[in-house]
């Protein structure tokens, strides 16, 4: 069991942290998370590192034990503005931007959840280079749990906010019939054209300020941190003359493709400790699918939130504390300190 944040009056716990209570009702924060610190925006970036002859984004901060941060799908490491500064005061905090989003380069590429698998692994082991947890907010969630899967010598635990992933049967894939030369050479043709055009109308609409303001709302059951810096970072990558292709990839290539790759199938290959830190009031994914993965593998432990979809940036301060607390019932190897 997650003990309660501390520091926080026991309503306030009580309406935030408990499932159960007050359900229906929207938590009320208004003074304590304006004194949070923010990761600084910066327009530029931070750092980057260079994979497969792409230029990868990323943030390191703090020294100590190691978390890589893995954001979702359109964000980038400053979604986890709220959480980089405060952890980074015992740990030593990596973020980064998947290949496609944030600052990282939008590489006109077959996308498919293993490029993000193989990033993340040679991030690992270029740039992290010492053990550490996964921490991945939606897509990102996915991504740490075929990652950690992907590099079980270095990977102490994984952490999922609501993540990505579908449940089924991979063996099923393999009943599908082939397609004709009809299929092939006349309907996909006219399909891709029209699916072209479509989300290239999206993606226009997308990217706007209005929309992006919207959609955030309608997943932020509080959307007091829907602000300006939230809407830039997310729009200003949307600019990058390569994005609209990328935007067009991911919703054909990937988003119509993930059942090729199941939670089920990758949860019985994972052997790290499991944390679900889920806003069980997410529209998109509720706390049916947090059950059903703790089902699946039993070394999980589960935190509900009074939160929608990214609870890292919602209710920073519990998903901070509730992290916390279950990184201090791991035995994380702390780096090696210089020799002078």
């Amino acid at each position: 069991m997650i003990s309660s944040p501390g520091g926080i009056s026991p309503s306030l716990k009580t309406e935030l942290y408990n499932p159960t209570a007050n359900r229906g009702s929207v938590p009320v924060r208004t003074t304590f998370q304006h004194r949070m610190e923010r990761l600084p925006f910066k327009p530029e970036g931070y750092n980057f590192w260079t994979w497969r002859g792409h230029k990868i984004h990323y943030v390191v901060q703090g020294e100590g034990p190691a978390i890589v941060l893995i954001h979702g799908f359109g964000a980038s490491v400053f979604h986890w503005r709220y959480n980089i500064p405060e952890l980074a005061k015992t740990h030593k905090v990596y973020a980064l931007d998947l290949l496609g989003f944030g600052w990282s380069d939008k590489a006109i590429i077959e996308y498919d959840a293993m490029v993000w698998r193989d990033q993340v692994v040679d991030f690992m082991k270029e740039i992290v280079k010492q053990p550490a947890v996964l921490v991945g907010n939606s897509l990102g969630g996915f991504t740490a749990l075929v990652s950690a899967v992907g590099l079980p010598e270095q990977v102490c635990g994984v952490v999922l906010l609501n993540s990505a992933g579908q449940f089924g049967d991979v063996n099923k894939l393999a009943d599908q019939p082939e397609e004709t030369s009809f299929q092939k050479l006349i309907l996909k043709p006219l399909k891709d054209f029209f699916q072209r055009i479509f989300l290239g109308v999206l993606f226009w609409q997308t990217k706007q300020p209005a929309r992006i303001i919207s959609v955030l709302k309608s997943v932020y059951i509080n959307s007091e941190n829907v602000d300006d810096y939230l809407v830039e970072s997310i729009s200003r990558p949307a600019a990058d003359p390569n994005a609209r292709e990328v935007y067009y990839r991911l919703m054909t290539r990937f988003m119509f493709n993930q059942s090729k790759y199941t939670l089920n199938s990758v949860l019985d290959e994972l052997r790290s400790p499991l944390l679900l830190l889920w806003g069980e009031l997410d529209p998109w994914v509720g706390p049916a699918k947090a059950n059903r993965i703790r089902e699946l593998y039993p070394n999980t432990t589960l935190v509900n939130l009074k939160a929608g979809h990214c609870p890292h940036d919602e209710v920073p301060e519990l998903v901070n504390s509730a992290l916390m607390d279950w990184l201090s019932t791991l035995q994380l190897p702390h780096p090696s300190l210089p020799t002078l």
